[in-house]
């Protein structure tokens, strides 16, 4: 086999159309646009204009909301992957374990708005950890090792009874 001899498959080429291209093509004056009219133009057609008629995203009810500015972006961390770092050196088990600390290791590369801490993996470490949220799976692990959890997040129904 030599370079020139090279070659697709049959049937892997489709060839292009051309069309306005006389009138013996079958595709010559109106291209096969048909005359006339918004779609026989260049950059036709709006999307989701149903003729007149009104449109389906405007005839059904708008539902739920977007609480983007109050969003907090959390890092989410296993406590598998924190077992790793301590296991590998990279965090000290005996120091408390926060934002710095997992920067530090190379756990997470920034804080955003804090971090959220996922039950993912085992923890076998005894650990003093101050997270922003923990899940409950993670909680249960981190007291199972014999560790400290201290969180910053305030459920909501706390929040409305005056943080009783």
């Amino acid at each position: 086999m030599r370079l020139n001899e090279l070659r697709d498959n049959p049937g892997a080429l489709k060839t292009k159309k051309r069309v306005g291209r006389g009138i013996g093509s079958g595709k010559g004056k109106t291209a096969g646009r048909g005359h006339k009219g918004l779609k026989a133009r260049s950059g036709a057609s709006i999307n989701g204009f149903e003729g007149g008629q009104m449109p389906l995203y405007r005839r059904l009810p708008k539902r739920g909301f977007s609480n983007h500015p109050f969003k907090k972006d959390l890092v989410e961390v296993n406590v598998g992957r924190i077992q790793q770092a301590v296991d590998a050196g990279k965090l000290d088990a005996k120091a408390t374990v926060d934002a710095a600390a997992l920067i530090a290791a190379g756990v997470i590369r920034r804080e955003r708005d804090g971090i959220s801490l996922l039950s993912n993996g085992e923890l076998s470490a005894k650990l003093d950890l101050h997270v922003y949220r923990a899940s409950k799976g993670a909680a249960e692990a981190v007291e199972k090792a014999g560790g400290s959890l201290k969180t910053d997040y305030v459920p909501k129904r706390k929040r409305e009874r005056g943080g009783k």
